[in-house]
């Protein structure tokens, strides 16, 4: 590998496209990132995120201010001098589960247009398993120049949200797909910086392992990692829906299991579920590929399921406490699917506010970075949680933000009205909150009233 510095476009400025643009450009490299949103570009142009993501306009500004990175709308301005395009556009589901490929359908014709010589189009969006043939023939359509050609390289991401900055610069590993060793070695070398950790803040302890295989291999591992850490997350509610029939507790079973160094304690905490824009959409996809092929994918459907009912639990345990639930006050502390984001997109508390609206109950919540949700104009936020809290028969802890653990309990009970309190995360410390004379329920936890265990 080298150690030139590249000149290379990013299509897309989402939540992985400005990371990927803004990270290569801390790292040495000249990048261009494309936003046909006006509004977005603006926001991208002085050096701030379209979104939450904590480090991130720190590193925008930081590049934009050096020159080593800018944004446009102009393809041709764009990939005037770029042999290397990250193609970082969504791929939202459809009806059938499948990926929706119009968005990257257009940016690669867009691409095609632009190119004025040979390139490779490194793929960040998670796309089916095959598309880089098709994406080569969409491309080679559009372009002047018949015998330019254009190699695809899938380079699956793994950025998680409120993580991205560090996982991107920081990463476990690198996945490098494709069917020509020498655009697999092109891309080897962008990331050369990262590869060594030889950047202002790399810490060579950290060096990720760089796995290269087919390109086939490549767009399934995105598909294959997501669906695991899914399952995990829903065997271990699983066990919690066992664990509160037996009088066990599903926080000692995961700590337990999880000191064994084949199972690992990642993704083992109970509680609502998971949400976000990937697990379902890539559950999904993953499903429909392999129906396609004739196989049917009991597991992942397993997971599906018990995750839906996850967030239906939480109206099981509130109809337990506050019979019936019509003119109830419930708040939801937390709204985004996971701390450190701002991200609704599939979150658990979504779900559940349209639940307990249904049910007629009158739902307030309190989240540090969501003030609304698109789509839920009706739910009303709060400024703090001590104000969401005022007059509550029940609260409940959706998103794990960690100022929720620091409430004054006794402020809280002062507050509210009939007094439930339920952990959808495992947060609180149940002696905390009963102390301040407060009911409390969590997901996995046995009735002390039943075994007497005092936990």
């Amino acid at each position: 590998m080298g150690d030139d510095i590249r000149s290379i476009a990013v299509v897309g400025s989402g939540y992985v496209g400005t990371v990927v643009a803004a990270c290569l450009a801390k790292v040495g490299h000249r990048v261009v990132g494309i936003e046909i949103n006006q509004e977005k570009l603006a926001l991208l142009k002085s050096g701030t995120a379209p979104f939450y993501e904590p480090g991130l306009d720190e590193v925008l500004e930081e590049t934009v201010v050096a020159g080593s990175l800018r944004f446009s709308d102009d393809y041709d301005e764009a990939l005037a001098e770029s042999d290397i395009v990250f193609l970082c556009v969504d791929t939202p589901p459809s009806a059938d589960g499948h990926p929706d490929m119009q968005n990257v359908e257009a940016a690669a014709r867009s691409i095609g247009r632009a190119l004025r010589g040979p390139a490779v189009l490194v793929t960040k969006s998670t796309v089916p398993v095959g598309s880089g043939h098709w994406l080569e023939s969409v491309v080679q359509q559009e372009m002047d120049d018949d015998s330019a050609a254009v190699t695809v390289v899938s380079n699956p991401e793994f950025l998680r949200e409120g993580e991205a900055v560090r996982d991107f610069l920081y990463p476990d590993r690198i996945v490098l797909g494709g069917d020509r060793q020498d655009a697999i070695d092109l891309v080897e070398a962008v990331y050369e910086q990262i590869i060594t950790q030889e950047f202002p803040g790399g810490d060579p302890a950290r060096r990720p392992i760089v796995v290269k295989t087919s390109r086939a291999t490549a767009e399934t591992v995105k598909y294959a990692a997501n669906a695991f850490l899914a399952t995990k997350i829903s065997f271990i509610n699983e066990m919690a829906a066992i664990a509160e029939r037996v009088g066990a507790d599903v926080a000692d079973i995961s700590t337990a299991i999880g000191l064994d160094h084949r199972i690992g304690s990642a993704f083992l905490r109970a509680g609502v579920g998971w949400g976000g824009s990937c697990f379902g959409k890539d559950l999904a996809a993953l499903s429909s590929t392999a129906r396609e092929y004739g196989y049917e994918p009991q597991i992942l459907e397993a997971v599906r399921t018990v995750n839906d009912q996850q967030r239906q639990l939480v109206i099981s345990k509130l109809q337990k406490h506050l019979r019936p639930l019509r003119g109830a006050r419930i708040t939801l502390l937390g709204l985004a699917f996971k701390p450190n984001t701002d991200d609704t997109r599939d979150a658990p508390a979504i779900t559940i506010a349209r639940s307990l609206a249904a049910k007629g109950a009158i739902v307030r919540a309190y989240d540090p970075m969501v003030k609304e949700v698109p789509g839920l104009p009706d739910l009303k936020t709060m400024a703090d949680p001590y104000t969401a809290l005022e007059g509550a028969d029940a609260a409940v802890i959706v998103t794990e933000w960690p100022e929720f653990a620091d409430l004054d309990f006794a402020v809280v009970a002062h507050g509210m009205r009939a007094g439930v309190v339920l952990d959808g995360r495992g947060l609180l410390d149940p002696k905390v909150v009963r102390s301040a004379g407060l009911v409390f329920e969590a997901i996995g936890k046995p009735d002390p009233s039943v075994n007497g265990n005092g936990w």
